[in-house]
């Protein structure tokens, strides 16, 4: 015999799997919200190659 009753245990794993879905939906919800797509800044390839090259780059590209 444990001491533990069944009902309990029944109800803690009901919680515990109450409380996982809301947060499975929540993150969900975040990920739509704020992260549906990436952002690329304005002057991409300028600023990249002044971050690696140390000077404005010549060569212009189109996208």
């Amino acid at each position: 015999m444990s001491l533990v009753p069944e009902n309990l245990n029944q109800k803690v794993i009901r919680e515990i799997t109450l409380i996982l879905i809301i947060k499975v939906i929540l993150l969900l919800t975040i990920k739509h919200i704020w992260f549906d797509a990436p952002t690329i800044p304005k002057n991409f390839d300028s600023q990249v190659a002044e971050h690696i090259a140390g000077s404005p780059s010549q060569i212009k590209e189109t996208r």
